[in-house]
């Protein structure tokens, strides 16, 4: 194994990127950063009956928003291409031929009705069928056969290449997160390596891109754990040193039951992708196949909003997820990236899944925000909300920083700051009885002759209330931002002038 260390990240461009793929590229460029190594994105589009147009452009997008800029991609070039696996078919003839000499692979001409027939026979016994050593001697396939018909059979061109799985023998592989895993290879499969079509599965694919691209670390999501003992296998019947495994956790729902998917977004209130994602016909359509259900034409084009468009910085996504499900040393919350990469290590990854907190991500997201210039703010939302009908100026910021969760409320939370609102109807029933309109008349009366600083402000308000400090400000909020919320009570009043104050209480008292 070469020591420059490689990584990939290496999605399908099925649909858009899920939380729980960029966390897996996140992982992977940590890793790649921390040991000087390279970050490879690799576009595994072998099956074109998934693919959805537009996928890979939105993947590569998310990641350069997260600020995950790969060393290597179908975009940027680099010495192991081509990076998308559609353009590698040559490789895959080759090395497929190579485990049909050494044995560790055979032709398998069984029909798709045939082996159903035998799933059922099985399932009426209470058994599961299982294509390997102890039947395969029974089917349809090149060891099974005499080479005459094996050849006759060969000229149809109807046939699949399985791997020849062990006989009786027990499967040790290596996680960098779990260990020692062992399985028993009568618990599996001859899986089939190259499919009727002359292309290539997606774990023969994986194997051969991964060793010709000489990636070092395979860092994926534990749904692949029980592929790794037939991948550490076709490593050996090639006789290739495997890379090191590391299989993360998943990201599960608030609520813990279950994985996250991907249309979880909409019944949890809370984007899953980081970047909005268009075409939701095609989401429904991959959906559908994916479950074998028919898909129905009534589904419509439908926006999914991402984190972006949701207000979240790409600095706190790429925080939250780079602490879900790791075990950090210490107490720290607030991670940059480079901090990330500095701190990083694949056996600090926990073995157990990761509920997604939305409440925590925005926690952070206000943390980022804090630590930015206001003038870097201004920038942010102005390139978020380009069409905004408000103007977010440095003075707006200054004022709701500290308050400030996400990008994306100012128009909703914020939107006092700009024009006036209407009046919660409930507090006013509260707040704004015939005492608090007199308070607030000899209040406006004050303001009138002296509208200078916020100390003055304060001040005069203690000496005009008779019904109490605490409701003469609560009126007074009221009256300017239609609820009890908001910033300090007297700066906001200098933000907004003498005259719009004087207007939004005279509105009440009038």
């Amino acid at each position: 194994m070469p020591n420059h260390v490689r990584v990939r990240f290496a999605p399908s461009p099925t649909g858009p990127l899920h939380v729980g793929g960029l966390r897996a590229a996140l992982y992977n460029y940590l890793h790649a950063r921390k040991n000087n190594g390279s970050f490879v994105l690799r576009v595994e589009d072998t099956d074109k009956k998934r693919e959805i147009k537009g996928s890979y452009e939105y993947i590569e997008e998310s990641l350069r928003w997260c600020g995950l800029t790969p060393d290597e991609s179908p975009l940027l070039g680099g010495d192991y291409g081509p990076y998308k696996q559609s353009e590698r078919k040559s490789f895959y003839k080759k090395q497929i031929d190579v485990l049909i000499k050494n044995g560790s692979a055979y032709y398998a001409f069984d029909k798709a009705e045939e082996l159903e027939k035998h799933r059922k026979n099985h399932e009426k016994k209470g058994k599961k069928f299982v294509y390997n050593a102890h039947n395969r001697l029974k089917l349809k396939n090149s060891l099974s056969l005499d080479k005459e018909k094996v050849n006759e059979l060969l000229k149809n061109g109807n046939y699949v290449v399985r791997f020849k799985m062990p006989d009786e023998k027990t499967i040790f592989c290596n996680d960098e997160i779990r260990g020692k895993v062992s399985v028993s290879s009568k618990e599996l499969d001859d899986k089939v390596l190259f499919k009727s079509d002359k292309t290539p599965t997606y774990h023969f694919a994986n194997v051969v891109d991964d060793y010709m691209m000489k990636i070092t670390h395979v860092i994926r999501g534990e749904e692949w754990l029980p592929s790794l003992p037939l991948h550490v296998l076709l490593y050996k019947s090639f006789g290739w040193e495997p890379p090191l495994y590391a299989h993360i956790p998943l990201i599960l729902k608030p609520n813990g039951k279950g994985k996250l998917s991907k249309r979880d977004g909409e019944s949890f209130g809370f984007p899953v992708y980081p970047i909005k994602w268009k075409d939701v016909v095609n989401v429904r359509r991959a959906a559908a196949f994916e479950k074998g259900l028919p898909y129905g034409e009534e589904a419509k084009d439908k926006t999914y909003p991402g984190f972006k468009e949701f207000g979240i910085l790409p600095e706190a996504l790429i925080n939250y997820l780079g602490l879900l499900g790791w075990s950090k040393q210490d107490n720290k919350e607030v991670y940059c990236l480079s901090d990330l990469v500095g701190s990083f290590e694949i056996k600090s990854i926990g073995k157990s899944g990761a509920k997604f907190d939305f409440e925590k991500l925005i926690w952070l997201n206000s943390q980022h925000i804090q630590k930015m210039s206001s003038e870097e703010v201004v920038k942010r939302v102005s390139l978020l909300n380009p069409n905004s009908k408000f103007n977010v100026t440095k003075k707006v910021v200054d004022l709701i920083k500290p308050r400030l969760e996400r990008l994306a409320d100012i128009d909703v939370e914020f939107g006092y700051l700009f024009e006036s609102q209407k009046r919660d109807p409930a507090l006013e029933k509260k707040l704004l009885n015939n005492d608090a309109k007199t308070f607030l008349k000899d209040y406006c009366d004050v303001l009138e002759k002296n509208f200078e600083n916020a100390s003055q402000l304060k001040e005069d308000l203690g000496r005009c209330s008779k019904i109490g400090f605490g409701k003469s400000m609560g009126a007074v909020r009221l009256c300017l931002v239609g609820k009890l919320a908001g910033p300090d009570l007297f700066e906001l009043m200098l933000f907004l002038g003498k005259k719009e104050v004087l207007k939004r209480i005279g509105s009440v008292v009038v």
